[in-house]
């Protein structure tokens, strides 16, 4: 978990952020959203930034080239820090990092290859070299095949394929993706996410992947923070952060499984000599999964399963049991210290009567 005020450290960074804030003046009432922000985002890694609407992911990502300028603090791109840099060099940064955003931002009476080639020629490259690179880049997207289309024409999966390219076609090393598939219905995002990941895994690029969708971090991300009312609350690796949240948001944004048990176990509050309900939250290697008779031989007292699920993300197993046990005034914290090996949180739900 990071705190208030702490930084994140993970694999040699690509962005540095330091002690960043960023103020707005709202009808002449200072909003504060953006507030002590500290984080290294690792180079030629996934990194995902996650949080409600509102909680400023957005402002972060848009004072990651420029386009927010920051009140207080630092960001450095490798050694450069972008509040030191003069025009001329903010543009060529600029260039250095591909931007994709939620509604495309295609213009509408250009076709897919003058979209794509618009940045290069702004630039002032050459009509053979630009040619050349739309080309390379519409491959690389899987629409070769549509350079001649106009956005129109294109199905929501293609238009944001389209901006991929765009975003591409300077050569970035960092491309920020900011609420990328959120438009998009599921099918048309998982070939967007698949995409994104091919581009990362072959050209090596940083990508800063700003979402409200706990589903596409788990899809693509290596690593990730849940920032809330401006300011970090949690970070760690994807699968560490699924299998252990620590925060209320964080819960909140993985939309954990509700009970869906008989109605005849409902859990209640008192205790009345019944069944105690529990909830059994676990992570292990997939080599290493837990061993229920082991789990189940601590309790000393006969155990019913009712509920389970599993995931698997990044190498681990993430899952979850809910199950009653007739002693119902079991010592939770024997329990915990006789299980630590195989369970990372122990949650009681309340009392049930189950016969």
């Amino acid at each position: 978990m990071v705190s208030f005020g702490s930084h994140v450290e993970f694999a040699v960074p690509h962005i540095t952020i330091r002690n960043l804030n960023k103020f707005y003046d709202v009808q002449g009432t200072q909003v504060h959203a953006l507030k002590d922000i500290n984080l290294d985002i690792p180079e030629g890694k996934i990194f995902g930034i996650i949080g409600k609407s509102g909680a400023g992911k957005s402002s972060l990502i848009r004072t990651l080239n420029g386009l927010e300028r920051i009140s207080e603090g630092s960001i450095h791109i490798h050694k450069e820090e972008l509040e030191h840099l003069n025009h001329a060099e903010l543009i060529a940064l600029r260039q250095r990092i591909g931007m994709i955003f939620q509604h495309f931002n295609l213009m509408s009476a250009k076709t897919v290859r003058e979209n794509v080639a618009l940045p290069l020629k702004i630039s002032n490259h050459k009509k053979d070299e630009i040619e050349q690179r739309v080309n390379e880049v519409l491959d690389l997207v899987g629409l070769g095949d549509k350079a001649d289309h106009y956005p129109s024409q294109l199905s929501g999966g293609q238009k944001q394929r389209v901006g991929i390219a765009r975003a591409l076609v300077h050569k970035p090393e960092i491309l920020l993706c900011d609420e990328a598939t959120s438009a998009l219905d599921p099918e048309s995002t998982s070939v967007v996410l698949s995409l994104l990941k091919e581009i990362n895994q072959k050209l090596g690029i940083t990508i800063v992947l700003i979402t409200h969708e706990m589903q596409v971090i788990r899809e693509i991300c290596d690593q990730v923070v849940v920032i809330d009312k401006g300011e970090i609350v949690e970070s760690g690796q994807v699968w560490s952060v699924f299998s252990n949240p620590q925060q209320k948001i964080t819960q909140e944004l993985l939309n954990l499984e509700q009970l869906e048990l008989p109605f005849e176990i409902q859990p209640i509050l008192e205790n009345e000599q019944q069944s105690i309900v529990l909830k059994l939250r676990y992570e292990a290697s997939v080599h290493q999964s837990p061993n229920l008779k082991d789990i189940f031989d601590a309790f000393d007292a006969p155990v019913h399963l009712y509920q389970s699920h599993i995931d698997s993300i990044q190498g681990h197993l993430i899952g979850s049991i809910i199950i009653t046990t007739s002693n119902p005034h079991l010592d939770i914290d024997a329990l915990k210290q006789k299980l630590k090996q195989h369970i990372a949180h122990i949650e009681v739900l309340g009392y049930a009567t189950t016969h």
